[in-house]
């Protein structure tokens, strides 16, 4: 075993033997050597013992890899020996653990289709597919450090992107957590890691003029556009809610729409009145040559229902002249109730809001009929709103009381039911 002072010059020089393989082993630092196959293929490597057996590994290739880089890996590999710790073994268990695409693909199977909407694990796949994997994809996913993940933050912040730097954060920390419980990772890189920006709460409420004019400009929409707005200002329930309905779900006679819990946000399934606006909405929608078990199907996709109208609603606010998202409506409708004198309780009984505390565990009372007298109401109040033109509406201000509009409802369908 021949030993030598190393550079870079005498590497170089060196030259393989017919027939078999020599170790040259560097005079500084012992146990480090550099191997030339008969082929004249140079690489390094080092001898070590572990278990009470002689064992080498092999550091890289050279030139690929340097004299100085080849020593600074030695170093750090007698470390290993020296705690204990085999580092030919780590390095395969290394070589062998998952890159972060096969992470993501294992969250996905085993996490967000088995626990998630189908329209949430497939907004996680786009942010996987749009935003992670053209970083991370063939890194091992314990290489994925916090520093990695703070200049992606960082980077989606300054192209002025706050809400979705943390969504990204969000999905990231969801998915090494998931990575620490199946053991992919020993320690989430996100621990102790905070949101990038500081969410901000939205307060946008529409005003009379506003539901009037939008009421008004959806006629000009396509109709499944102006049918999906008016069902989340009507109902007050969420925009994929609505979008997720299926006829399987509607009482058109009853007057009653069931939102399964694998639909719902909050995962508790929820029961909605339907006010007379609501069933002429879909009854309209109901042809009787449709096969789609969805109110609103995909156009590409009958199987499917709608997932978005994101663009429409891009078109109908530049119409409008003014600002306003598809979930203001059901703040819009939360927010003008209680000011028809609606009790609080039964607009939160509405949104279908989880309650915490003692109150919430042993009342199980379902506010059916409360919620179906508000939603009447306010049905009536929107048809009042969009009749009435805005200077009478704001001389005016008031609404009729709520004892007023279900008493003229008379002994209709949709009186308070005892459901």
């Amino acid at each position: 075993m021949p030993r030598m002072t190393m550079t870079d010059r005498s590497i170089k020089a060196l030259q393989g033997r017919p027939g078999f393989s020599v170790d040259y082993f560097d005079a500084r630092l012992p146990r480090f050597a550099m191997r030339i196959t008969e082929k004249g293929n140079k690489s390094w490597i080092i001898l070590y013992r572990h278990g009470g057996r002689l064992r080498r590994m092999t550091l890289g290739p050279y030139p690929a890899v340097s004299l100085a880089d080849a020593r600074e890996l030695a170093k750090a590999a007698f470390h290993l020996v020296a705690a204990g710790r085999d580092p030919a073994t780590e390095k395969h268990i290394n070589r062998e653990a998952p890159t972060f695409a096969e992470l993501a693909q294992e969250y996905m199977e085993r996490h967000a289709k088995v626990r998630k909407r189908e329209r949430c694990w497939r907004e996680d796949q786009r942010l996987i597919n749009r935003e992670f994997l053209p970083r991370w994809r063939h890194w091992k996913a314990q290489d994925v450090k916090r520093r990695d993940i703070q200049e992606l933050l960082d980077e989606t912040v300054a192209r002025g992107a706050p809400i979705q730097a943390n969504s990204n954060f969000a999905l990231i920390r969801k998915m090494f957590n998931f990575a620490v419980q199946r053991e992919i990772v020993a320690i989430s890189p996100c621990m102790g890691m905070g949101r990038p920006t500081r969410p901000r709460q939205r307060d946008r409420v529409l005003s009379y003029d506003e539901i009037r004019t939008l009421w008004l400009a959806l006629d000009a929409c396509p109709p499944v556009v102006a049918d999906v707005l008016r069902l989340e200002l009507l109902t007050a329930q969420r925009g994929g809610e609505v979008l997720a309905m299926r006829w399987e779900d509607l009482d058109l006679a009853a007057g009653w729409w069931i939102i399964p819990a694998m639909y719902a946000k909050n995962g508790r399934s929820h029961r909605v009145p339907l006010s007379p606006q609501v069933v002429a909405i879909l009854d309209r929608r109901r042809l009787p040559d449709t096969d789609s078990p969805w109110v609103f199907p995909s156009a590409r996709r009958k199987s499917r229902s709608l997932t978005t109208i994101v663009n429409d609603v891009r078109e109908l606010r530049i119409a409008l002249g003014f600002f306003f998202n598809p979930h203001d409506l059901r703040r819009t409708a939360a927010s003008h109730m209680t000011g028809m004198g609606i009790p609080r309780l039964t607009v939160a009984k509405l949104l279908n809001h989880v309650e915490t505390g003692v109150t919430a565990i042993y009342d199980r009372y379902s506010y059916d009929p409360e919620k179906r007298r508000a939603l009447v109401a306010w049905g009536a109040e929107i048809e009042r709103i969009a009749s009435t033109t805005p200077k009478s509406q704001e001389s005016t201000g008031a609404t009729e009381s709520l004892d007023g509009v279900v008493a003229g409802l008379g002994d209709s369908d949709y009186s308070v039911a005892a459901h």
